[in-house]
């Protein structure tokens, strides 16, 4: 039993550590003061991109600064939030020996999905919405 529960939770424990090391690549190299791979939407348009922000977002919470973290990218934060819980809830699963359930997504929420990111695309490039911009 125990043999089986420890390869049903290999994989989400990979992806644990895949995330970790990204955080300790982050903590050691802090994006705030550091020169990662520019944003190329930005660098042509000179306007934010739904991810413009992501990495700095990342490496904030990896030091635990959560406002820091929102005020460079919101949308990120809240996807971050969103992976956790999905990481949570497919531990479960795997402890549980029941399959995660995720299927293909439904089409309203790829479109909602879809909906939100580019009306965080545009306001956080509005004057109004300067807030949101990284």
């Amino acid at each position: 039993m125990a043999m089986m529960v420890t390869r049903a939770l290999a994989a989400p424990a990979s992806v644990a550590a895949a995330v970790v090391a990204a955080g300790v690549v982050l903590y050691v190299r802090d994006p705030a003061t550091s020169s990662y791979i520019p944003c190329p939407f930005h660098a042509l348009t000179g306007l934010w991109c739904p991810g413009c922000g992501t990495t700095r977002a990342a490496g904030d919470l990896v030091r635990g600064d959560v406002s820091a973290a929102l005020s460079s990218n919101v949308l990120a934060v809240l996807l971050f939030g969103i992976g956790v819980a999905a990481w949570m809830l497919w531990v479960g699963a795997r402890v549980r020996g029941r399959p995660l359930g995720f299927g293909r997504p439904p089409l309203w929420f790829v479109v909602t999905g879809l909906v939100v990111s580019a009306a965080f695309t545009i306001v956080r490039n509005l004057p109004v919405g300067n807030m949101l911009a990284p």
